[in-house]
């Protein structure tokens, strides 16, 4: 017999509800989905890995690193950037560009650690 995955009652614990419900409120949830959004396209994963390996990359160094054009490197790094994630400076004719700051890496790090962990216990 299939083992059932959902509750046969309506609401075993309501103050916890309650209580979560309103930590809801006042989060910035469409933000959050916006930065995983941003996250879940393969390229700009790769481009945010690599910052978070080297502190400053140029967009030159970051379309070798993903096998790209400049264009294209340029296109997501600046994706990053208008969502938060990333930060440039301008040197020059050279643009260099890091991560906004240390959440960003600790959460891509996170990903990280936790798909390596995923794939040893073979999921």
């Amino acid at each position: 017999m299939k083992e059932k995955d959902s509750c046969e009652i309506y609401c075993y614990d309501e103050p916890k509800v309650r209580k979560v419900q309103n930590a809801l409120e006042g989060q910035n949830i469409q933000g959050m989905i916006k930065m995983f959004k941003v996250l879940a396209d393969e390229t700009r994963m790769k481009i945010a890995f690599a910052l978070c390996e080297e502190d400053e990359l140029c967009v030159c160094d970051v379309a070798n690193i993903i096998g790209s054009s400049m264009a294209t490197a340029s296109h997501h790094l600046r994706t990053l950037k208008q969502l938060g994630l990333a930060k440039y400076r301008k040197d020059g004719k050279l643009v260099f560009y890091s991560l906004e700051d240390d959440h960003v890496r600790q959460l891509v790090q996170l990903a990280s650690t936790h798909s390596q962990e995923l794939i040893t216990n073979g999921k």
